[in-house]
């Protein structure tokens, strides 16, 4: 048993720097934190990052779905010293949380990606690298060693229709220390996300989100291959061509005045747009898997019962419950319903309750979406995650404090995690289940 008093301690600097006046940048609730982090971001950054597929009944969906569990406190229990700690795919980690990956994160602030490493680092928990992000992942992998040498990292694969690419961004991820390879299922094309479609804001247009690509051998092989067999076309000129021009040359590595008058940064971007996502994605693609890693592979994007029990007859490691935060589907089930269903039908056929030890599984169980709170972290993992990702709740620390605020935003969800669960009467994250809780309604 690990003695740890984080909350307390989370709370003491807090109170501590109230003393003095100073009142903390990175509110402490996730209302205040989501509206001050609005009043800060463009509205190209507001609606790529908090904004939901359709209607947003999905983003609602994710909500309503926790707030129909309650967390029932025992009383009279010695929670005097409590665990956080827990072990995924070989490395113990403070915390059982991640930072989920969050693709064109630098609208939400600059080189995003370096500074979302350094805060997970910090906090001595992963940071799941986006496939869409904006650094190269080798330079968040130094910035996260710098903080803290080996300091856990995944790495997010969007699986391209050019396998080459493929191959390569694997072989990169696991030169760089990715202690596993997540790959996302339910992006093989973008969702209706009217946010961005109204303000008619494509990120990845302007090369914002690219840098894993723009930074890839195999990728700029492509284009080459690509403007070779172009024919030549007059484009359009406009104002927004030209801004947009400018803002490609920026975001792709070379000279700004050389970028904006090669055809190869434009090329990039298009080549980007082509063939960033495999829409003929299928589970014969996922056997392959085996043969190009040796790194644990998770699947993100899981819903269905019986696309977990295929998962884990494959063999996979590792499955994300995910509806990627209500961006893809409007009117999907919710993540912690599909997460009920999901642990229901995979720890009956691993032979254990579904209550039961995690452990029994043979796979692990992870589940984003919807996710902004200490106490929402106890649900999913009282529900049977054996982790919890956060995704918008760093963004927005972020964009409000750098480094720093992200580190902070999911540092308050860790300390209410580490309150809620003394509070509640448990001790350790990795004994809790279904008791803890009663369903509403």
């Amino acid at each position: 048993m690990v003695s740890i008093a984080f909350g307390r301690a989370r709370q003491n600097d807090i109170y501590t720097s109230g003393i003095h006046g100073r009142k903390p940048t990175v509110p402490a609730d996730f209302a205040e934190l989501e509206r001050r982090a609005r009043a800060v971001m463009s509205r190209r950054g507001w609606a790529y990052i908090a904004g939901g597929a359709g209607e947003g009944r999905t983003m609602d969906a994710n909500r309503d779905a926790l707030d129909r569990w309650a967390i029932v406190p025992r009383m009279l229990r010695d929670t005097s010293q409590r665990n956080l700690e827990t072990e995924l795919f070989g490395q113990k980690l403070d915390a059982p949380v991640l930072f989920s990956p969050v693709g064109a994160g630098a609208l939400a602030h600059p080189n995003a990606d370096v500074h979302i490493g350094e805060a997970a680092a910090q906090l001595g928990v992963p940071y799941i690298f986006s496939n869409q992000g904006c650094a190269p992942m080798e330079d968040v992998a130094a910035a996260m060693d710098a903080v803290k040498p080996g300091a856990p990292r995944w790495f997010q694969l969007y699986w391209s229709t050019d396998d080459r690419l493929v191959t390569s961004l694997i072989n990169r991820a696991e030169k760089m220390g990715a202690a596993a390879l997540v790959v996302t299922l339910d992006t093989t094309m973008l969702g209706w996300r009217p946010q961005d479609l109204n303000l008619g804001s494509l990120p990845f247009a302007r090369a914002e989100g690219i840098s894993q690509y723009t930074s890839d051998p195999s990728f700029w092989e492509i284009v080459g291959e690509r403007l070779k067999a172009a024919t030549a076309e007059k484009p359009e000129v406009s104002l927004g061509a030209i801004k947009t021009l400018f803002s490609i040359a920026r975001n792709v590595p070379g000279d700004l005045r050389e970028n904006l008058t090669k055809p190869e940064p434009r090329a990039a971007v298009q080549t980007f747009l082509d063939i960033y996502s495999r829409p003929s994605l299928n589970w014969d693609d996922i056997a392959t898997l085996r043969d190009r890693t040796s790194l644990p592979i998770v699947l993100k994007g899981i819903l269905h019962p019986d696309d977990a029990l295929l998962a884990l007859e494959a063999g996979i490691d590792g499955i994300i419950v995910s509806n990627h935060g209500g961006r893809q589907i409007d009117g999907s089930i919710s993540s912690t319903d599909a997460l009920v269903d999901i642990v229901d039908a995979v720890g009956g056929r691993a032979g254990s309750r579904a209550s039961g030890r995690k452990s029994d599984r043979g796979m692990k169980i992870l589940v984003d979406s919807g996710f902004y709170t200490g106490s929402d972290v106890f649900k999913g993992l009282a529900l049977g995650a054996d982790a919890v990702c956060i995704g918008r709740p760093h963004m927005y620390g972020l964009a409000l404090d750098g480094t720093d605020g992200a580190r902070d935003a999911v540092a308050n969800i860790i300390g209410e995690l580490d309150l809620t669960l003394g509070l509640s009467g448990h001790r350790d994250v990795n004994d809790l289940n279904r008791s803890a809780l009663k369903r509403l309604g």
